[in-house]
Order: C-alpha cells, then sequence, then structure tokens
C-alpha cells in the first residue's frame, strides 16, 4: 500500500437526519482535491442511477496520467464490472487527443445539459495543453444516449498557461436553463444553456466569478428549486482552509457573498435537518490555521449554514462538528483529516438527510446516533492498511431503483492504485454484507502506479 496519511483512511461517519445529494471531494497525495464521485442520474435512460469512476492517472495508449473514466450501469441488482463503458480522449466522438499528463477525469458532474432525458457527463482535464499554453485545461461535456455515452463536445474555457481549467466542474439542469462551473486557477466560469449538440456544446452566457477557487457544487438554498452557486477558494494564508462563497457575481463586492465564520475545501449542500431547505455543508480537514485558527479543529471538523426561504445568512456562524462533537465515534487527533470529503443523502429515508462523514438528525444536535464503517467492519471488502485512504472521496444515490440511496465510497490509494466500493441502501443504514468492490483490473483498466480510482490530483 502507498505510504500516504494512514489517518485518511480513517472512516466514512454517518448518522440520521433530508432531500438533495451532492458529491463530495477527495484527498490525494495528502494535499485535498475537488473532483467529486458524482450523484448517479440516469445516462442510458433506462430508467436506473450509473455511476461515473474517475481515474485521472490511468495510463492510455502507453501515455501515462493520460486519464479515463469509468461508467458503471445501473440496473435492478445495482452496478456490475460486467455493465460498463471505459472513456478516454481515444474514444470515438470524444474531443481531444491522449497525451501524458492531461489527467482527463480529474473533476466530473453529471446533470441533462440539452434536455433530452438523457444524463451527460462533464469532464476536466486541467493539465491539457491548449494551443501553446500549458496546463491551460479544457472541458468536455460527453452526450447521455440510449447507448450510453457516445460522443462529446469542447465547452468554452479561459485559455492561459498553467490556468488548470477544470480543476473542478458542477453541473446544474434545471428547472430553466442548464448551467455549467469551471473552475481554474484564477477564475470560475458560469456557462448557461441552452445547451445543443448541434453546434457543440453552445451557451448563451458566459460569465467569470470570484477568482482563485479551487471546487465548485450547486444546490438549493432558499427552496425555489432554482440554482444556487458555492464556491470554495484555495487556502487563504494562514486559514485551515478557504472561503466560500454563495452565489457570487461581478457586479458585487465577492466579499459580500463570503460565508462568514468557517472555512474548509470540500462542500455539500442538502437539507439535514428536515425544513425543506438545502443547507450547506463545508468541510474543513486541514489542522487549526496560525492565524485565524479558531475556525479550525484538531483533526478536522465539518461547520453547516442551514438554509431557510431566504437562503443561507453569510454573517451567521455555522454549527460546528467533530469528532469531539457529542454523538460522533472517535475522537480529534491531528491529521485525521476528517472533513476530507463531503456528501449528503437521506441513507434511512426518514425524511432528513445524512451528512456522510459526519451526520444530523431533525431532532436533537447534529451528530447525535452517529455511526463509523471501514474495511474492518464485517462485510465490507477489503482489509484496514496505512494509506488506503478509505473515504477519501465519497457519494450517494439510487442505483437499483428501490428508494434506498446506495452509498459509493472512494479509497484512493488501494493497492497503490485506488478503488471503489457500493455499500447497498439499507433500512436504516447501509447493507455491508451486499458490499462490492471495484479496482482498476476489474474494471479494464491497465495497471498504473498512483492511478487515483476513485480519487483525483487536484492541489
Amino acid at each position: 500500500m502507498a505510504g500516504h496519511t494512514a489517518r485518511t483512511r480513517r472512516l466514512a461517519a454517518l448518522a440520521a437526519t433530508a432531500a438533495m445529494t451532492v458529491a463530495a471531494t477527495t484527498l490525494s497525495g495528502g494535499t485535498a482535491g475537488a473532483a467529486p464521485l458524482p450523484v448517479p442520474q440516469d445516462i442510458n435512460g433506462d430508467g436506473y442511477g450509473d455511476l461515473v469512476l474517475p481515474a485521472p492517472r490511468a495510463t492510455v495508449n502507453g501515455q501515462d496520467w493520460a486519464g479515463a473514466l469509468v461508467v458503471l450501469y445501473g440496473s435492478a441488482k445495482g452496478v456490475s464490472a460486467a455493465k460498463r463503458a471505459v472513456i478516454t480522449q481515444a474514444s470515438p466522438g470524444v474531443p481531444g487527443v491522449v497525451e501524458a499528463g492531461d489527467a482527463f477525469g480529474a473533476s466530473s458532474a453529471i446533470a441533462d445539459l440539452d434536455k433530452d432525458g438523457y444524463a451527460d457527463v462533464v469532464v476536466g482535464s486541467p493539465y491539457e495543453t491548449v494551443g501553446s499554453s500549458k496546463a491551460a485545461g479544457a472541458v468536455t461535456v460527453l452526450w447521455g444516449s440510449k447507448q450510453g455515452l457516445t460522443s462529446g463536445a469542447a465547452l468554452p474555457t479561459v485559455v492561459e498557461p498553467e490556468g488548470q481549467a477544470g480543476r473542478d466542474v458542477a453541473a446544474w439542469s434545471g428547472p430553466g436553463n442548464a448551467q455549467v462551473l469551471i473552475v481554474n486557477n484564477n477564475t470560475t466560469t458560469r456557462l448557461t444553456g441552452p445547451f445543443t449538440r448541434a453546434g457543440g456544446a453552445a451557451s448563451s452566457y458566459l460569465h467569470d466569478e470570484t477568482g482563485w477557487m479551487r471546487s465548485a457544487t450547486y444546490g438549493d438554498l432558499n427552496g425555489d428549486k432554482a440554482a444556487d452557486r458555492v464556491l470554495v477558494s484555495g487556502r487563504m494564508g494562514g486559514l485551515s482552509g478557504g472561503y466560500a462563497f454563495v452565489n457570487s457575481t461581478n457586479e458585487a463586492h465577492p466579499w459580500a457573498h463570503r460565508m462568514e465564520g468557517g472555512d474548509g475545501l470540500t462542500s455539500a449542500v442538502g437539507d439535514v435537518n428536515g425544513d425543506g431547505y438545502g443547507d450547506l455543508v463545508l468541510g474543513d480537514p486541514d489542522e487549526p490555521g496560525a492565524v485565524e485558527g479558531l475556525w479550525g479543529h484538531t483533526g478536522g471538523a465539518v461547520h453547516v449554514w442551514f438554509g431557510s426561504a431566504k437562503g443561507v445568512a453569510y454573517d451567521k456562524d455555522p454549527m460546528i462538528i467533530h469528532q469531539d462533537t457529542a454523538g460522533v465515534p472517535g475522537g480529534g487527533e491531528r491529521y485525521d483529516m476528517f472533513g476530507a470529503s463531503v456528501a449528503v443523502a437521506d441513507l434511512n429515508r426518514d425524511g432528513a438527510a445524512e451528512i456522510i462523514v459526519v451526520p444530523g438528525r431533525r431532532a436533537g444536535q447534529l451528530g447525535q446516533d452517529s455511526y463509523a464503517f471501514n474495511q474492518g467492519t464485517a462485510g465490507v471488502p477489503g482489509a484496514i492498511e496505512a494509506g488506503d485512504q478509505f473515504g477519501a472521496t465519497v457519494s450517494a444515490g439510487d442505483l437499483n431503483r428501490d428508494g434506498r440511496p446506495d452509498l459509493v465510497v472512494g479509497a484512493a490509494w488501494e493497492n497503490d492504485q485506488g478503488a471503489v466500493w457500493v455499500l447497498p441502501g439499507g433500512a436504516s443504514a447501509p447493507a455491508y454484507t451486499s458490499s462490492a468492490s471495484f479496482g482498476p483490473a476489474g474494471l479494464g483498466l491497465p495497471w498504473a502506479s498512483g492511478m487515483l480510482l476513485g480519487g483525483d490530483l487536484q492541489q
């Protein structure tokens, strides 16, 4: 196993509390990353959610770190390696060419952009060379269809040397026009549809958001069913993480949209207290910062701002949950990286959503009745080994249409390559004894050290 920080194999901690599921982000190589395992959606229109797995360091046609995506198509029995597709820049209909170091798949998001009833996949290649601009980055949309992902088109990006467009991407299908967020080193671009296949990926609006973001996500924070945008910056000076911005615009000063009282590196949106409004969940896995250390907690923390009819209050401090919170398993220890990945889904179908990593409950304090699992839990394949980073990425969605969200967990450095676990949904918690794991060999990927299957390589 890779000798990366052993603490990051440390668990996905869960508990009981509604509604939306938004994918998580990752840690890889000892640095927090930005690419989630996207929330499963139906790519081939058969009524079952499909799972997109990143392998940004996969070797393709002999080119190291060219990158790949693996799609596991859902069915009444969930997902299996038998019903899969491996997509690279060498695949028919996919823009670009295979080149070493492009990291195709370093970020991805799923949404029906052209409103044809099939979910599409937005893919980032942050180290793609564009013209003479090295590592300018590129972003592609792969179109869903009855046959699955069969073709794609390039999305417009800001081209600049080392810009790394596609460090993270987010997508929203509606109501209203579909939208895409593309994060690079210096700006975030918002593309607003309609998107069409006829002229490639057309967009009616190109908008530069707050600069120097590292991750992005969409959600509904005020119950109006319209898109709210969450952007999280890179680490800010002595802070233990980055700032979170909600619905930033060029017209308003960016600090007017910055969430106060907390920082972090990963984000998700979902209704954790069951009041009908999405809540902002920010994971802060870093140790307390040197300047504003009150925002950090030893071993990491999760910050929650609650939504309302007016959205989230920018100037209100969040609720903070960590491993020293009553009801949360374990205890805060340096470099636990609690909050390295966050996702939200109603795993026990009680009308209030679990926060995967740290949970909440509609009645009572968030963290109450939490539980934890790892590769040492009975029924979960594999074994606890230093550096696996089990839980480096998480996501949840219904893959077999039984009404129970299935949990997807990545271990970015399992066997020095990465692996992904799917834990079927149970009556009130994941059904560990029915878990399945997927490694590169079983998915048709050639062996490559540090492939990061189920992870990313964002800095």
